[in-house]
């Protein structure tokens, strides 16, 4: 198993319209596609306007034809038009591929 990290760094105040579409339109689509939330997190403390979440797959193949076929799918890209039909949400995103030690729990 390998996890990705994620973190999405927001245009300023749209955060609530980030939270709004992964709840109501983005889980979903991982759903329909196979990928595995291990789950979502904000800052109480720190960085105001960032989303950080994970994600976990097989392995790297089994990540790169999952993104693949969530990013090509036609209904992800209408909703992600019509979220962002006042601009960006998104400033900047991070991501990361992890992969367990032999001592974590998480193996």
């Amino acid at each position: 198993m390998i996890y990705e990290l994620r973190i999405y760094e927001t245009m300023p105040g749209r955060l609530p319209d980030l939270n709004n579409r992964f709840a109501n339109h983005t889980v979903g689509f991982f759903e329909r596609h196979g990928i595995k939330v291990v789950g979502f997190w904000t800052e109480d403390i720190g960085t105001s306007n960032r989303l950080v979440y994970m994600l976990g797959y097989d392995s790297l193949a089994d990540r790169e034809a999952k993104w693949a076929a969530f990013q090509a799918d036609p209904d992800w890209n209408r909703v992600r038009a019509e979220t962002e039909q006042n601009g960006p949400i998104n400033a900047k995103v991070h991501n990361t591929i992890l992969r367990p030690t032999s001592y974590s729990p998480m193996q």
